[in-house]
C-alpha cells in the first residue's frame, strides 16, 4: 500500500522533469538555426563586398578607357576641323548657284500657274454666281426706293417684342410675341380682332415647349421659327397646329454678340423675304459686321451664307427684301431710324447709302423690324407700338 502511494507521488514529478527536458531540447535547436542563419548572411554579405570592390576596380579602368580614347577624338576633330569648313564652304556656294539657275528657269512657269489659278477662281465665283442666280429664281427685280408712309396700328406689350402675319399662308391671322423671353404666342383671328380695346381676351394663346430669345422670330408656312432660349445659336421649328417642334438648328458661329449694337436682347434675328428664310447675326471674326445666312426652312440646313460690309455698330435692326439686306441705324437715344446699308446677295448692289433711307415720322427706336414678302410692307415694333410701314420700289438696274 506504501509502495503504491510513493509510485503515484513519483508520476507527476518524473512528467515534470520530462517536460523540462524537451523544452531544453527546443531551445537548443533554435539557437543552432539561429547560428547558422547569422553564419549565412555573413558569408553572404563578405562576397557583396568583394563583388563591390571588384566592380570598382572594372569602373576605374573603364574609365581610363574612355577619357584616353576622347583624347583621341579631340586631336582628330582638330585635324579634320578645316576640311569640314572648306566642304561647307564649298556646298554654300553650290546652293548658291542651284537656287540661282532654278528661279531663272521657273520664273516663266511660275507666272503660268499664276495665271491659272486666277482663272480657276474666276471661273469657280462665275459658277457659285450662276448657282446662287438659279438658286434664288432670279425672280426679284426690283430694290427699295423709299418708305412712304407708317401706320400706328395697336400699342401693346412692353419695350420689347414682335408681330406678324404668315406670308406662306392664305389667311389673315396676326401673331404677337411679347417680351424678349417668353413662351406663349398670341394668335388673333385678323387685323380687327388684333385692333379691339380686350384683343388679349379674343386671342388663341399657344404655349411653346421651349421659350424664344430676343424677337427676331418669323412664322413662315404654318411653323415659328425662333432662337431657343438659354441655347447659344439654336434655332427652333414650331408647328403651330400640332403644338410641336418639328426641328431644330444650329447655326455656326452665331449667339456671342449682339446681332445690333442697339438691341442686346437679340443674338439671331430671323428674317422673310421672296426667297424663305434667312437668319442674321454679328461675329467678332468680322469686325462685328453682320453675317447674313440662307436657310432652307424645309430641310433645316444651311445653303450659303455671306459676310457682309454692314456694321453691327449702331444697328437696331434690319430685314431682307428681294435677296438684299438693309440695316437700320439709329442714336443710342432714340432719334430718327434710317437704312444706311444695304447689301445684294447677288451682287447688284453692295455698299453703305449716304444719306440713307429715314423712316418717317418716326422718333424712337425699333425692337423689330420685319418685311413681308405677301404685303410688301415692313412690320415693326416700335417702344411697344405696332406699326406697318409702305414701301416704295423700283426696278433693279
Amino acid at each position: 500500500m506504501v509502495a503504491l502511494q510513493v509510485h503515484f507521488l513519483l508520476i507527476p514529478s518524473l512528467m515534470s522533469i520530462m517536460g523540462a527536458a524537451q523544452y531544453v531540447m527546443q531551445d537548443a535547436a533554435l539557437l543552432s538555426y539561429i547560428d547558422q542563419r547569422f553564419t549565412s548572411l555573413e558569408k553572404r554579405l563578405q562576397k557583396c563586398s568583394q563583388d563591390v570592390l571588384e566592380y570598382a576596380d572594372e569602373f576605374r579602368e573603364f574609365s581610363r578607357a574612355v577619357l584616353s580614347r576622347l583624347a583621341g577624338l579631340s586631336t582628330d576633330k582638330a585635324e579634320l576641323q578645316g576640311e569640314v569648313e572648306n566642304l561647307l564652304r564649298r556646298v554654300e556656294h553650290a546652293q548658291r548657284d542651284i537656287d540661282y539657275f532654278g528661279s531663272v528657269t521657273d520664273s516663266n512657269a511660275c507666272v503660268e500657274v499664276h495665271e491659272d489659278l486666277l482663272k480657276q477662281q474666276w471661273l469657280e465665283e462665275v459658277e457659285e454666281k450662276n448657282r446662287l442666280k438659279l438658286m434664288f429664281n432670279a425672280s426679284c427685280h426690283h430694290m427699295l426706293a423709299g418708305i412712304r408712309s407708317l401706320k400706328v396700328v395697336k400699342k401693346t406689350g412692353g419695350k420689347h417684342g414682335s408681330w406678324m402675319k404668315d406670308p406662306g399662308k392664305k389667311h389673315g391671322k396676326i401673331y404677337l410675341l411679347s417680351g424678349s423671353v417668353n413662351n406663349v404666342i398670341l394668335e388673333f383671328a385678323n387685323i380687327m380682332a388684333f385692333m379691339e380695346n380686350n384683343q388679349t381676351l379674343k386671342a388663341r394663346r399657344i404655349p411653346l415647349p421651349l421659350p424664344w430669345e430676343g424677337t427676331g422670330h418669323v412664322i413662315y408656312q404654318g411653323f415659328l421659327f425662333y432662337h431657343r432660349h438659354g441655347s447659344l445659336n439654336e434655332i427652333v421649328k414650331f408647328n403651330i397646329q400640332r403644338r410641336n417642334v418639328a426641328d431644330q438648328i444650329l447655326l455656326p458661329g452665331a449667339g456671342r454678340i449682339p446681332a445690333y449694337q442697339l438691341s442686346p436682347q437679340t443674338k439671331i434675328d430671323l428674317a422673310l423675304d421672296e426667297q424663305g428664310l434667312w437668319a442674321l447675326h454679328a461675329e467678332p471674326e468680322t469686325g462685328e459686321n453682320i453675317v447674313l445666312t440662307k436657310i432652307n426652312a424645309v430641310a433645316m440646313a444651311v445653303e450659303h451664307s455671306w459676310d457682309t460690309p454692314c456694321s453691327s455698330r449702331g444697328a437696331e435692326a434690319a430685314f431682307m427684301a428681294c435677296n438684299t439686306l438693309h440695316v437700320v441705324y439709329n442714336s443710342p437715344s432714340g432719334g430718327s431710324p434710317r437704312i444706311q446699308c444695304v447689301y445684294d446677295v447677288l451682287g447688284a448692289l453692295s455698299a453703305p447709302t449716304n444719306p440713307g433711307l429715314h423712316f418717317p415720322k418716326r422718333q424712337g427706336g425699333h425692337s423689330t423690324i420685319h418685311y413681308n414678302p405677301k404685303e410688301k410692307q415692313l412690320f415693326a415694333w416700335g417702344d411697344g407700338s405696332q406699326i406697318v410701314y409702305k414701301l416704295h420700289t423700283e426696278q433693279k438696274v
